[in-house]
């Protein structure tokens, strides 16, 4: 049966992977439908035996397969680095916050919505002060004075 193969062959099974990859399979299937491509290609200008064929097919695919890996890995790396998502601190920077109660320099508690928060004070604020959350320092949250600028946001 493999002895009849023919380029044709591999273009009908690089067009149903790529088929296949449209059922969501996360770029995997793409690069093995590519693969099967080239490598009807391949054998439409070079006479090879169907086993070279098919170690063509294989090393296309893993090839391609991990040079997509690598590229997806790196992006996916960046990506999370810059993310706020499920980082709940990192996502108040820049919030404003009203004081409730008095606060010295140094640690002290504030409440933000409906939970108390550790914080660092860069000075001695009374009640109904506005601050700004300039960052965080583990699990204590960095207030500030608005500088105009940020006021006038």
């Amino acid at each position: 049966m493999f002895e009849t193969f023919s380029a044709w062959h591999w273009v009908i099974i690089g067009l149903a992977l790529l088929g296949l990859e449209l059922t969501g399979t996360a770029g995997y299937l793409m690069w093995m439908g590519i693969s099967a491509l080239v490598v009807a290609l391949i054998s439409a200008l070079l006479p090879i035996s169907w086993q070279l064929e098919a170690i063509c097919f294989v090393g296309i695919a893993l090839f391609t397969t991990w040079i997509w890996w690598r590229y997806q890995h790196r992006s996916d790396v960046k990506e999370d680095a810059s993310s706020t998502l499920n980082k709940r601190m990192d996502q108040l920077i820049g919030q404003s916050v009203e004081l409730h109660e008095d606060i010295n320099v140094g640690n002290c508690r504030i409440k933000l919505g409906d939970t108390y928060w550790s914080a660092i004070s860069d000075g001695k604020y009374s009640a109904g002060t506005r601050l700004i959350i300039k960052d965080v320092d583990g699990t204590k949250l960095i207030l500030a004075k608005p500088t105009p600028v940020e006021s006038a946001e």
